[in-house]
């Protein structure tokens, strides 16, 4: 059996917080016999897009096999509009009518913060660590879907 693979879209709006959310993945799912294919994306409202391209590639058959798990990482700082609401609510819903339909096992990473430093304690592994939560609920998920036997172990 290949090496079950993590679909990690990453938006790089703040490139130095999507690095730290990466960093704390990657941390999570060290020797834990994954490998994670990291997909960067301009900003949080293209997750939902890259989700359901890798789903479609899986449908296909375009990738040689089928993602175990998601994760989507990224951050959204509340500006002087509405763009911050419109943005973190149609992503958030998105990515969970893709996870619903297509039954991803799907961490959630994205940060949503009124200002830079609340982000970059979010960031960080050694206080919030939103990536590190991400991958343990993605890793949650596809143990929950073992169980099910919707997945092999």
């Amino acid at each position: 059996m290949d090496t079950p693979r993590i679909f990690v879209a990453e938006a790089r709006f703040y490139d130095d917080i999507a690095d730290q959310l990466f960093a704390s993945v990657e941390t999570e799912f060290q020797d834990k016999g994954y490998v994670l294919q990291r997909f960067q994306v301009p900003g949080v409202f293209e997750l939902a897009p890259a989700f359901a391209y890798a789903v479609r590639a899986m449908e296909m058959g375009a990738i040689g096999g089928r993602y175990a798990g998601f994760i989507s990482l990224g951050c959204v700082i509340r500006g002087e509009t509405t763009h911050y609401d419109v943005v973190v609510n149609e992503t958030s819903r998105a990515l969970m009518d893709l996870s619903v339909k297509h039954c991803l096992a799907h961490g959630f990473g994205m940060i949503t913060c009124e200002n830079r430093e609340q982000a970059l304690v979010r960031a960080d592994r050694d206080q919030k660590d939103v990536g590190g939560k991400a991958a343990r609920a993605c890793l949650d998920m596809m143990r929950l879907k073992q169980d099910l036997h919707l997945m092999p172990r």
